[in-house]
């Protein structure tokens, strides 16, 4: 059993606080819960005003902002690829979705996917700060997941031994691949 109960929040930087809360609240319905600022980091004592947002992402999960004005402009580490650091949140079901997609590009926003992920759709888009937001839909099929767990671990042995990919999982996107060749 995890030592932790969940996640309590998962928090980023933000370019402007009340833009973010407004982006939030358009494009995905989230509310702001709670509001935090002051002129020291509690953490580490060194002064630094800022603004801590939180959001309700359903379900009891919590997502938030720092608004740092006195930091350097925000970038993002070069040495990763922009497509690996993202948020991902479930949505009902596959109209859903869709009905998001139509939403954000409704608001002018560039919006990739559905993507089939083969266990779960997601699209993709940008929040005002260059965040990468994934919106996921299950789709799993019975055994899947439990076919997934089983293979992780000699997966997880292979990559370490190789460093190389690893096909056990490669059922996931065969069918993309194969219609893309």
């Amino acid at each position: 059993m995890a030592l932790t109960r969940g996640i309590h929040h998962v928090a980023y930087r933000c370019r402007d606080a009340n833009e973010t809360v407004d982006f939030y609240k358009r494009a995905l319905d989230m509310d702001l819960v709670l509001a935090i600022s002051e002129d020291r980091v509690p953490s580490t004592k060194e002064p630094d005003p800022y603004m801590h947002i939180f959001l309700d992402a359903g379900r009891g999960n919590v997502l938030a902002f720092f608004e740092v004005p006195n930091s350097l402009p925000m970038g993002r580490d070069e040495n990763t690829p922009a497509w690996v650091q993202h948020l991902a949140f479930e949505v009902e079901d596959m109209d859903a979705l869709l009905s998001a997609k139509a939403r954000l590009e409704g608001m002018g926003l560039d919006v990739i996917g559905p993507t089939n992920h083969e266990i779960f759709q997601s699209i993709y888009f940008h929040d005002p700060s260059g965040h990468r937001i994934e919106l996921a839909a299950n789709t799993v099929k019975p055994g899947q997941l439990e076919e997934l767990n089983r293979l992780a671990p000699s997966m997880m042995d292979e990559w370490q031994r190789t460093r190389r990919t690893v096909r056990q999982a490669a059922w996931l996107h065969a069918e993309e691949f194969a219609a893309s060749a």
